[in-house]
């Protein structure tokens, strides 16, 4: 066999750990410290927002971003499908109840006439999810809250460095929360971060992920002796001073990344556009696509799942998509979503990530070529 093309892989190196080691020379390695303060002033301004919290991963920026938002037991909360249950499972964590929406059948995104239908008296807020980075059509999501009332959160968890209509991800809803899981295009193996432009959303948020005060470097330096005050419960939802150094780093990076990861889509793009029993993936007109991922769909006739094993033996990693989230048991879910269904059975992640050459990239292709041929 041959060496194995990686499904996923951070790009990470010497200037990663030389930021490590300056954390270390500083003394401060636990969470919402001064590096972390550092990174969040310069993600805020990456992502077009006022304000940027650091938080331990993408589901505990949901959850505050959520609780902050005000939902709770009684409530609906209407979310996209097709994603990763960390969506809603962060909704299920207030009380409130998922109420699932299902997803346009060319970006994968959610539909915004499926969250209009799916709207109930009970229902207080959506939660879109830029599938593989890729944003969904905030326009249209927003003149639907502002419509009913209802708050709008943009699980930009995959999205890093992606664009709407001219704006950056991260600034597309009332609060945003982002990934650094080390399959992201920024990582810092895990970590995540709430973007928004609201103050009061941002302090309140920030007491909440240090068990409801102040974090410790936001008392630095006073001229009493300041002891913390609880009056909320709160949670430990810091990132350490040590991923936000190596995250500062990675920040850096974010445009080369980028460049190397649209050039792979590229790339696959030439080299699979005539491959019959495959649809490739759409990046909407309005958008820029930051690529986490690449998808391919299987065509009904050909098993995914045998594309797949037999990409293996072949030393092409690869992985089904995302969730349909309504097919799982956890949230006894009744509403159908048969987009979301269908492309669940049908996708098929193949590599994707900065560090891959030109020769992998067509060995790739080139496998997916002759697998679809053989079971076709």
């Amino acid at each position: 066999m041959s060496e194995q093309i990686i499904l996923g892989q951070p790009t990470v190196g010497d200037e990663e750990l030389a930021a490590i080691a300056e954390v270390f020379k500083s003394g401060w390695l636990a969470g919402a410290g001064p590096t972390c303060r550092k990174f969040e002033e310069r993600f805020a301004v990456t992502t077009g927002s006022a304000h940027a919290l650091t938080t331990s991963n993408c589901g505990a920026a949901l959850h505050l971003a959520l609780h902050v938002l005000g939902a709770k037991a009684g409530d609906e909360v209407v979310v996209a499908d097709y994603t990763f249950p960390a969506t809603g499972h962060a909704v299920m964590y207030t009380g409130a109840k998922p109420v699932f929406a299902d997803i346009r059948p060319d970006i994968w995104t959610v539909d915004p006439a499926a969250v209009e239908a799916a709207i109930t008296p009970r229902t207080t807020g959506i939660v879109a999810v830029d599938l593989a980075g890729q944003p969904a059509d905030y326009d249209e999501l927003r003149a639907i809250a502002d419509k009913h009332g209802l708050f709008l959160i943009e699980d930009a968890a995959c999205a890093a460095g992606a664009t709407y209509k001219g704006r950056a991800a991260g600034s597309l809803g009332d609060i945003a929360a982002f990934s650094f899981h080390g399959r992201k295009g920024i990582t810092s193996g895990e970590g995540g971060a709430l973007t928004t432009n609201n103050p009061e959303w941002d302090a309140r948020a920030r007491k909440l992920h240090t068990y409801g005060i102040e974090p410790a470097f936001g008392r630095e330096g006073s001229n009493t002796l300041p002891v913390p005050t609880f009056h909320e419960l709160g949670w430990n939802y810091r990132l350490s001073d040590v991923q936000a150094a190596i995250m500062n780093v990675q920040l850096d990076r974010l445009p080369s990344l980028l460049a190397a990861r649209t050039h792979v889509a590229e790339r696959y793009g030439e080299l699979l556009k005539d491959v019959e029993g495959i649809e490739l993936p759409v990046t909407a007109p309005d958008r820029t696509h930051p690529w986490q991922a690449y998808i391919i769909t299987i065509d009904p006739s050909i098993s995914r799942d045998q594309v797949a094993l037999k990409l293996r033996e072949r030393g092409v990693q690869c992985n089904f998509g995302t969730y349909a989230s309504h097919v799982q048991p956890i949230y006894g879910a009744t509403e159908p979503c048969p987009v979301s269904a269908d492309l669940f059975r049908r996708h098929l992640a193949i590599p994707m990530h900065a560090n891959l050459t030109d020769e992998e990239v067509e060995r790739a292709a080139e496998a997916v070529r002759e697998v679809v041929a053989e079971l076709s």
